[in-house]
């Protein structure tokens, strides 16, 4: 081999590789795919949750830690059905809390715990029980602007202060008092009544409306006595009453006084039959008097568990839960439903924005349908009357509110009715004698000249006649 000939090899070698490369650098590489870019989902931001405290007052201890209790009983249950649906109000979730508080039945001490509750910063208030605790309470939780609704203070005076925090779901004492007095003059026909009252707000109150009532309706008042919401022992009061001889004795005041009160009057000897109103129509009248119980006669505002419109529902889901109902449970459901309802129509819990959806309230409750007068007392409340008998309330009838007065105003509306359909029959009846007189004038006048011209033709044909002979 020539090593003359190897770089030339050499070189043709480097051509050719460099040839080799500079064509594989020209051909055109495969473009890879894009790889999708994956987002993860934004959970959106969670809502807020909010605590909704709601206060409820009635006295826990004392003689009426039964009535109290059983109001309490129905703001919880109220409470927990509430917070079972999940709640949402301006945004947030709402979780109901109930601030409950003991007054005692004291009004120094409701006034205490009501001050405990502005401080807590509560968003309403279901309460208080009695009236005599209500009524001081409500000047501060008007001055604090924190709605107030009660489901069992019926003194007038409670709504007749001016304070647009307040509202009741009941009738108040001036539509129950009425109906008491003008049903113990007629119904039972009472010519005298002693009246003994507890000297409490709601006592003295319901007490002098029935006076009024029961003077108003023809009866006479023999007496009037006093006694006190702790009292147990009547003797001497029921004494005196006794030379008497009065046919009702009526007692404004609470069962622990009125039933004791029952039974002392029966060992007495006194025969008056005995009336008192909603704080003594209860199962405990009846367990305190014991067989004095039996005729006697109480009142309740509203209509019967069984009428209410939601009252079996009701009913049944207290007593599975609670045990038997004592008074105005119902009402208190009710109360706590009314303030929530305003709430969610205002979509706030502001005390300062939902108040003003509670004078607007149009809710149907367990009670009754719920609506307010400009004082925040129900509108059309119904009074209930009732008699132990076999050892049992039973109802009697109802006087007043919604129903009563629907039907009344049906009755009336019928009545008019027929009124302007005899009056459209006997215009009708008057005009048809009037056609029948004037076709009958008519056909006589008609007869009549028929009967002349008939007359005329004779005449006419016995003259041919006579002329022709």
């Amino acid at each position: 081999m020539s090593y003359s000939r190897i770089p030339s090899m050499t070189f043709a070698i480097a051509a050719a590789i460099a040839m080799i490369g500079c064509s594989q650098k020209e051909a055109p590489k495969p473009v890879p795919a894009p790889v999708p870019v994956v987002t993860a989902p934004v959970a959106p931001p969670p809502k807020p949750e909010v605590t909704v405290q709601l206060g409820h007052v009635a006295p826990l201890t004392g003689p009426q830690a039964h009535l109290g209790k059983d109001n309490e009983n129905a703001a919880r249950m109220a409470i927990d059905e509430l917070n079972g649906k999940g709640l949402e109000i301006g945004g947030a979730k709402i979780k109901f809390a109930l601030v409950a508080e003991d007054d005692q039945a004291v009004p120094m001490q409701g006034t205490i715990v009501a001050q405990k509750l502005v401080d807590a910063k509560v968003n309403g208030v279901i309460g208080h029980l009695n009236s005599g605790t209500t009524i001081p309470a409500s000047k501060i939780y008007f001055d604090a602007g924190i709605p107030q609704i009660s489901g069992s203070a019926t003194n007038p005076k409670y709504t007749q202060q001016g304070f647009t925090t307040a509202f009741r779901v009941m009738a108040n004492d001036v539509q129950q008092g009425k109906v008491l007095g003008d049903y113990a003059a007629k119904q039972m026909a009472a010519k005298t009544v002693a009246i003994i009252d507890d000297r409490s707000a709601y006592g003295q109150g319901l007490a002098d409306e029935f006076e009024k009532s029961v003077i108003a309706a023809g009866g006479k008042v023999a007496t009037r006595e006093f006694t006190n919401d702790k009292a147990t022992d009547f003797a001497a009061i029921l004494t005196k009453i006794k030379s008497k001889k009065v046919d009702v004795i009526f007692y404004g005041g609470m069962d622990a006084q009125g039933g004791p009160m029952t039974k002392q009057l029966k060992s007495l000897g006194l025969k008056a039959k005995f009336l008192t109103g909603d704080g003594g129509c209860t199962p405990e009248y009846i367990k305190l008097a014991g067989a004095a119980s039996e005729g006697q006669y109480c009142s309740l505002p509203g209509v019967p568990l069984d009428q209410m419109p939601g009252g079996k529902a009701f009913g049944d889901a207290f007593t599975a839960k609670y045990g038997q109902i004592q008074l105005y449970a119902p009402y208190v459901y009710d109360a706590v439903m009314v303030m929530v309802d305003a709430m969610k129509r205002a979509n706030s819990v502001e005390s300062a924005k939902f108040l003003p959806e509670i004078g607007k309230t149009d809710y149907q409750g367990v009670t009754a349908r719920v609506q307010f007068d400009e004082k925040g007392d129900l509108k059309g409340g119904a009074i209930s009357l009732y008699q132990v008998k076999d050892g049992k309330w039973e109802y009697r009838e109802t006087i007043g509110g919604a129903p009563v007065e629907m039907a009344k105003e049906a009755v009336k509306e019928a009545a008019t009715a027929v009124k302007d359909a005899a009056v459209v029959a006997g215009e009708a009846a008057k005009d048809a004698m009037k056609d029948v007189a004037k076709e009958g004038a008519k056909a006589a006048a008609d007869m009549t000249k028929s009967a002349a011209d008939a007359g005329k033709s004779a005449a006419e044909t016995t003259k041919a006649a006579i002329e022709k002979k």
